[in-house]
């Protein structure tokens, strides 16, 4: 186990460096993959993202001081 997070700070950023690059067309193609596979085991997923975003809302408007329109 990794217990300085300065050692895993920069083991996160090598891996990055090193392992992650790449192309636009490679990343589009593995998010689509990713998201493929997010709804084959949920097939709902994203169906009713307005309100999937009304708790966050909500937080934001509380915490910047707004009304509560509900």
């Amino acid at each position: 186990m990794i217990r300085d997070s300065k050692t895993l700070r920069e083991f996160e950023a090598g891996y990055q460096r090193n392992q992650l690059t790449l192309s636009y067309a490679q990343a589009l193609e593995r998010f689509a993959a990713l998201w493929t596979e997010a709804r084959a085991l949920r097939p709902d997923l994203g169906s009713d993202w307005e309100e999937d975003l009304q708790p966050d809302l909500r937080i934001a408007r509380i915490l910047n001081g707004l009304p509560d329109p509900g």
